[in-house]
C-alpha cells in the first residue's frame, strides 16, 4: 500500500487542478488498518451469529441480546449503544422502516417479514460497519427482488470505487442501476468514512454525477450502503422515537451495506 508520505504530491497535482482531495487523516496507516480489519472481523462474526436465529417469532430484542453478547465476549464495544443517545446495540429495520429501527421485546419478526440487521463494532478503539437483509420464511416476489436490486446496486456502487475515481462515480453508478429498475434510492442518508471514528468524511451519497466530488485514493476506508425503496424515495423520521426512518408512502425497503477500502489497484471489501 503507497504511504502517506507517498500520496502527499499526488494529493497536491490534484488540488492543483481544483479536485477536492483527501485530508491526510482519512488514509489510513498500516497499524490502523490492522486494527480496522479487526474490528470488521469480529462485525462479519457478530452478522453470522445473528443469522442463526433469524426466524418467524422471534424478537427484536433477541437480535440485539445476540448482538451484545457477542460482541462483548469478543472483547468489543457495540458501537451504536448510547450513540448521540441510541438506545439499543443494533438497528433493526423491518419492511418500510429505511434505518434505525430500535430493537423491542415488543416487535416479533413475522413470516414474509424483510429485515436489517445494521451492525458497528468497535475493537481496540478501531470501528467496523456493516449490514444485512434477512427474509423471514416465504415472502413475496417483489420483496426478494426489492433484496436483490438493493445488492446490485451495491455491487455497482463497489465496482465504481477505484483509485484515483471520485465519490461521485458511486453514487452515479448505484443510480443507474436503481433507475433501470424502476426503484429509488433514498437522498437524505448515505455511506460514510468510518475505520477511525464510526462515522467520518466523506459522505458518500448513492446517487450523483460522475467526475464529481472528492478524489478516491489507496488507504481510504468507508461505507457503500445504499437505501432502496420500493416506491417513492421521500422518508421521514419517527416523531416519538427521534431515530427510526420510514419511507412516506409506506412502501418496502432494503439496505445492504459494507465497509471498504480503496487499494493501490481497485478496492478490498472488509466487511466480506
Amino acid at each position: 500500500m503507497i504511504s502517506r508520505e507517498e500520496l502527499v504530491p499526488v494529493l497536491k497535482k490534484y488540488q492543483d487542478e481544483g479536485v477536492i482531495v483527501p485530508s491526510i487523516d482519512m488514509i489510513r496507516t498500516p497499524q490502523q488498518l490492522e486494527g480496522i480489519r479487526k474490528a470488521c472481523a469480529l462485525n462479519n462474526l457478530v452478522l453470522d451469529e445473528v443469522a442463526k436465529i433469524m426466524a418467524e417469532g422471534i424478537t427484536t430484542q433477541q437480535i440485539d441480546d445476540v448482538v451484545k453478547n457477542v460482541t462483548e465476549s469478543h472483547g468489543g464495544i457495540c458501537a451504536p449503544y448510547h450513540f448521540e443517545g441510541f438506545p439499543k446495540h443494533v438497528c433493526t429495520s423491518i419492511n418500510s422502516e429505511v434505518c434505525h429501527g430500535i430493537p423491542s421485546r415488543r416487535i416479533k419478526l413475522k413470516k414474509g417479514d424483510i429485515v436489517n440487521v445494521d451492525v458497528s463494532t468497535i475493537v481496540d478503539g478501531y470501528y467496523g460497519d456493516a449490514s444485512r437483509m434477512f427474509v423471514i420464511g416465504e415472502t413475496t416476489h417483489s420483496r426478494r427482488r426489492l433484496i436483490e436490486i438493493t445488492r446490485e446496486c451495491l455491487n455497482a456502487g463497489i465496482a465504481a470505487a477505484k483509485p484515483y475515481a471520485r465519490i461521485g462515480d458511486i453514487g452515479a453508478a448505484i443510480e443507474a442501476v436503481a433507475k433501470a429498475n424502476g426503484v429509488t434510492i433514498v437522498e437524505e442518508l448515505g455511506g460514510h468514512g468510518c475505520g477511525i471514528e464510526f462515522h467520518e468524511d466523506p459522505f458518500v451519497a448513492h446517487y450523483g454525477v460522475a467526475g464529481t466530488g472528492m478524489l478516491l485514493v489507496p488507504g481510504m476506508t468507508f461505507t457503500i450502503e445504499p437505501m432502496i425503496n420500493a416506491g417513492k424515495r421521500h422518508v421521514y423520521v419517527d416523531a416519538m422515537n427521534g431515530w427510526t426512518v420510514y419511507t412516506r408512502d409506506g412502501s418496502d425497503s432494503a439496505q445492504i451495506e459494507h465497509m471498504i477500502l480503496i487499494t493501490e489497484d481497485g478496492n478490498e471489501i472488509l466487511s466480506a
